[in-house]
């Protein structure tokens, strides 16, 4: 079993804040998505190890959803995307959980490189 480090809920807070600032992009029209990135590229630098995976994580998500936004659009012109949004919506929510819930727990994401959670 291994050991979480000690954590600080200030040194959490961002991205906590983060991650809810995604989950909010579904109702601002992803307007805090992008705030949420910035965030993401500005704190990493200084964070420790295992947080700069959160944040390694958050900026994926970031862009894997813009991908598979674009993706969508494109096959909703042929009218396939339409089901394809739902399941991105699912997606962010997922990811964002797992994501709050491994960050309250003092662990980094179990695989931050994943396409899917």
């Amino acid at each position: 079993m291994s050991t979480s480090p000690v954590v600080s809920k200030d040194e959490i807070s961002v991205p906590q804040i983060i991650y809810v600032l995604y989950l909010a992009g579904l109702i601002t029209a992803n307007v805090t998505l992008l705030i949420g990135v910035v965030m993401a590229y500005v704190y990493q630098g200084d964070a420790a190890p295992w947080l700069r995976e959160h944040y390694r994580y958050q900026i994926r998500t970031f862009w894997i959803g813009l991908l598979y936004s674009i993706v969508a659009f494109v096959l909703t012109l042929i009218a396939v995307g339409v089901l394809i949004w739902p399941l991105l919506m699912v997606w962010l929510i997922v990811r964002c959980v797992i994501g709050l819930r491994d960050v309250r727990r003092g662990q980094p994401p179990a695989n931050p490189g994943s396409w899917l959670w």
